[in-house]
């Protein structure tokens, strides 16, 4: 067996690395085999990114005492399966504080954007202020008044794009920059619709997924959806302005109703203007713009990219690895800690 890589980031481990240290356990499934044996399916993620692990019917960590939104201490062994790396996982447990010796720190696990949130602040303003109309302009400033302090630390999503801490503001400043841009190429589209559109398309994230680490789904998440409540929040900060226009309203309505794009995707209403047209291609690019970059941030070559529901090439893959015959039925760089004692799990 390979000497044991320990505090290693996520991104960097290679195939064949046996590695243990700490992580956040963002989802832990009891499932069964094709033999009807127990196993477990994990996603265990730190500040670098997260990995898909397996804890099989043979391993001692199945017994383990550890729980989903926990952080915890593991080991295990990293293998290749349809051209994803995966962990399978033979010891964890729910991290303590006597791990802090051994290197236990819980912001290094949580993942983070990599922008400054001040830097995203400071752009998200300025693309605001390119708002011309004085009420739309009042619309958005008081919303960031309102939302501001949560839509710096939220994440964009659960899993599949922006799931950081700040993905949520990095999403939506890259989709009004890009805003900016294509209305200056198509100037028939009302840029101060788009914008706001932009601002309050995913607002309703802020209500239907917990806060990091947990990031997680809300009873009301589950039950409306974040387009429902963005709409709600969006004819809450209209009925905090006296006299705002009905029609001006419907109008941005009908852009966070359909920014998802088809009925299929989650849509209520698909769009029917030019501007909601162009804020759902926008916020379709970013989205899955950030979902390639995601994955090259690891290995090249091929890889199956479940939101996109394809296979992609991301670059040559310098390792030349080859799929792993392992049988499974469910579903920046940052240098190694030196010097530390060997983790006790």
């Amino acid at each position: 067996m390979s000497e044991t890589r320990q505090n290693a980031p996520i991104r960097t481990w290679q195939e064949g690395d046996t590695v243990s240290g700490f992580a956040l356990l963002s989802r832990k499934e009891l499932r069964q085999d094709r033999n009807n044996r127990d196993y477990l399916d994990l996603e265990l993620t730190d500040a670098s990114g997260s990995i898909s692990g397996k804890v099989w019917s043979d391993s001692p960590a199945l017994d383990g005492d550890f729980e989903a939104h926990q952080f915890v201490a593991f080991k295990g062994q990293v293998k290749r399966y349809r051209d994803q790396l995966q962990l399978n996982v033979v010891e964890c447990r729910e991290a303590t504080e006597d791990d802090r010796r051994y290197g236990f720190d819980e912001p290094q696990l949580v993942p983070s954007t990599p922008e400054d949130i001040d830097d995203l602040w400071s752009r998200l303003e300025a693309a605001c202020g390119k708002i011309e109309r004085p009420l739309l302009r009042r619309l958005a400033e008081e919303t960031l008044t309102a939302w501001g302090e949560a839509l710096r630390e939220h994440p964009a999503a659960k899993s599949i794009h922006h799931a950081y801490r700040g993905g949520l503001l990095e999403h939506v400043v890259s989709m009004a920059e890009l805003a900016v841009r294509v209305c200056e190429h198509y100037p028939r589209i009302d840029r101060d619709l788009v914008l706001l559109g932009v601002l309050f398309h995913d607002l309703g994230k802020l209500r239907e997924l917990g806060a990091m680490p947990a990031n997680d789904y809300t009873l009301q998440g589950r039950l409306v959806g974040h387009v429902v409540l963005g709409r709600d929040l969006l004819r809450e900060r209209c009925a905090a302005i006296d006299g705002f226009p009905d029609d001006l309203r419907l109008q941005l309505e009908h852009l966070v109703l359909s920014h998802q794009g088809r009925l299929e995707f989650g849509s209520p209403v698909e769009p029917m203007t030019a501007e909601a047209l162009a804020l759902h291609f926008i916020d379709n690019l970013d989205s899955k713009l950030a979902q390639l970059r995601q994955a090259a941030s690891g290995a090249g070559g091929f890889q199956y990219i479940r939101g996109l529901g394809r296979m992609v090439y991301l670059g040559a893959d310098t390792d030349g690895a080859e799929d792993s015959d392992e049988e499974d039925d469910g579903e920046e760089d940052a240098a190694e800690q030196p010097g530390q004692s060997q983790l006790e799990l």
